[in-house]
Order: C-alpha cells, then structure tokens, then sequence
C-alpha cells in the first residue's frame, strides 16, 4: 500500500511538473506571437505611410511630365526661331528643359523605391501573419492540454483507475476541441479580421479621396465602406450562432432548426431550405439535441460551399426509438469515392454519428445532387 501511495505521489508531481513546463512555453509561445503582432501593426502603418507616398509621387510625377513636354516644346520654338530670342533667353530654355529631365527622373527613381519597399512590407507582412496564426495555434493547443491535465486530471489516483476506460473518449474530445478552435480562428481571421483590416484601410482612401477628388467620390467610398462593416457585423453574429445557438436550449431541436435554416436563407438568398419534421416531435438529452444540429448544419454547410445550388431539402422523421434525417440537394454533385478520405467535413460528422451510435450513408453522383441519410437511435438516449 505504501508503495503504490509512493507511485501515485510521484506520478502527481511529474504531472505537476509537466504542466508548469507547458505553462511556461504557452507563454513564452504567446510572447512571440504578441511581438510578431506589434511588428505586424506597425509595418501595416508603414505600409500606409508608404502608399501614400507612393500616390504622392506619381501626383508629381504626371504634373512634371506635363512640365517637361511644354518646356521640350518651348525648346524646340526657341531652337527653331532662336534668331528672334537674346543669349539669356535661349540658355533659359535649355537649363528649364534640363531640370525638369533630372526632375522627372529623380520622381521615376524615388517611385520605383517606394514600391519596391510596398512589396517588400506586403511579403514580410504576409510571413508575419503566418508567424502569427501558428503562434495562436499553438497557444490555444497548450491551453486545451493544460486545462485537461490540470482539470480533468488534477486526482490522478482516480485518473489512473479510470484511465483505461476514458483514453479513447479524451482523445476524441481533445482533437474535437482543436478542430473547432482551428474552424472558429479561421472563420475569424477570414471574415472579421480581414474585413476590419479592409475597413481600416478604406478608412485613410475615404480621407485621401475627400482631399483629391471632392465630396461625392468620398461619400461613395463611405456608402461601399458601409457595406463592408454590415458584412463584417453579419459575419460576426454568424459566427457567434455558430458557436451555440441559445434557442436550443429554450425551444428544442425542431424549433431551433427551423429557425437557423430560416436565417440561413436570408444570408444565402436567393438560396431556399425546405425543411419539415414529421412525427411526434419531443425534447431529447441535450448531447444528442446538439449533436443533430451539428450534424444539420454541417450538412447545410456542405450543400452551400460546394453544390452551387439554389435549393435545400431538410426533413426529419420521429419514430419511437430512431430519429432519420435527410439532407439533399440537386446541385453538382460529386463523386464520392473520390473524396471519400479527403472530406475532413463528411468524416468529422461520421465521428459524430459515431458518437450518437448511429448511421451515415452519402448517396452522390456528379450533375445530379447529393442526399445525406442520418439515422440516429434514440435508445441510448432514452
């Protein structure tokens, strides 16, 4: 007994350990990424500075070469006819035409810099977003293993009792857990971010084009930057939907269902989702509650991103101990043999229908649509 209280004590301190050196790395991990960000914003300022610049320069540069060809043409009278011109007025001709050729190129030069910095502050810009994105990454991942060891493990005597049963079940939560991560960074970084870095820059040409070209071409910048910021917002309470819709708990499945393919149609018009529940509808346990809309939605997702169709079919059929879904389009289609071990979308949704103890069945073929069959037994949930 003493010994195996002595295993249990020292396994409890390397995983003590064990944390503490994650920990520390997290941080050293998210120092980089913090730094990598304030170089990041300040290039992108730079960036600004410099394409500002650069429409300064090429402002100049047509309004010297204007200059140049009036005094190339004003040479050319004064050569042509210099008996009716003094000494001085010649010389003045040809030292203005002179310094408005060293002028013109000076400007091509100073150009030709500035945008040779631009693309330079564009490619380091880029490797430091990437910097970035694996730093969050990497972050998030040794966040999701320090709250597991340090949770779900904190006994490990009761850990080590029970280890056997739970090693397949963590594992599957873990990647579950990243994969989300990952999906919400990306939707993030794709869509939000990067229509607040757009509205950022809109913003400066706004102030620019109000300077050059008046009032009305700055309000029509106004009016698209408009447009911008409500698809950044749209995108944004997408996103949070996503994340988990309230009414699910409150309403039920059906309910929730009917009003996300609802809303769903609105973002996608002209796309229309039929949907229909038949049978006896009730609540069910809220793991399978969820684990149907997430099976729904990703389904929906799918014939979205890739059917390029107008139409969606939604049905759900109660029975007293199964539930079967359908989901279906008549879009493009696909071969299913060919992305049968490439859909990293149909195979985390056949892990969930694994989950649920149920079945998935993909009945595709190319210029003829897609049908999802989903059917999921109620028993275990009973």
């Amino acid at each position: 007994m003493n010994e195996k209280a002595i295993d249990i004590q020292q396994m409890e301190k390397i995983f003590g350990n064990m944390v503490n050196v994650m920990d520390r790395s997290k941080n050293d991990i998210y120092l980089i990424s913090e730094q990598s960000r304030q170089s990041f914003e300040e290039m992108q300022k730079e960036l600004v500075e410099v394409k500002e610049s650069i429409s300064h320069v090429i402002i100049e540069g047509d309004y010297l070469d204007d200059m140049s060809r009036y005094s190339r043409k004003r040479l050319a009278n004064v050569s042509k006819d210099f008996i009716k011109y003094s000494e001085d007025e010649v010389k003045q001709a040809y030292s203005a035409a002179n310094d408005l050729l060293v002028r013109v190129s000076i400007n091509k030069m100073e150009e030709k810099q500035l945008r040779e910095r631009r693309d330079e502050l564009e490619r380091r810009l880029a490797m430091l977003l990437t910097t970035i994105e694996r730093a969050n990454q990497l972050v998030n991942q040794v966040t999701t293993v320090i709250t597991y060891l340090t949770s779900d493990l904190k006994n490990v005597s009761v850990a080590l009792e029970t280890a056997r049963h739970k090693q397949d079940f963590a594992i599957q939560i873990i990647q579950a857990q990243e994969e989300e991560r990952k999906r919400l960074s990306r939707d993030i970084h794709d869509g939000p971010a990067q229509m607040l870095a757009n509205v950022l820059m809109r913003s400066g040409l706004i102030e620019k084009t109000f300077v050059q070209y008046g009032p009305d071409k700055a309000l029509l910048e106004l009016s698209n930057l408009k447009e911008m910021v409500k698809g950044a917002l749209s995108e944004v309470r997408r996103i949070i939907y996503d994340l988990r819709p309230m009414a699910l708990d409150d309403l039920g499945l059906v309910p929730t269902l009917r009003k996300f393919l609802s809303t769903i149609s609105e973002y996608e018009a002209p796309l229309t989702i039929h949907f229909h529940s038949n049978g006896a509808e009730r609540r069910l346990n809220s793991n399978f509650e969820v684990g149907i809309f997430r099976l729904v939605q990703e389904s929906v997702n799918n014939c979205i991103k890739h059917a390029k169709t107008d139409e969606i079919w939604v049905k759900i059929e109660w029975l007293r101990d199964t539930v079967n879904i359908l989901v279906k389009d008549k879009g493009c289609g696909f071969d299913t043999k060919e992305v049968k071990d490439k859909s990293f979308g149909l195979i985390g949704m056949r892990e969930r229908v694994d989950l649920l103890k149920g079945e998935m069945n993909v009945i595709s073929k190319i210029g003829e649509g897609t049908s999802i069959l989903l059917r999921i037994p109620l028993d275990e949930e009973l």
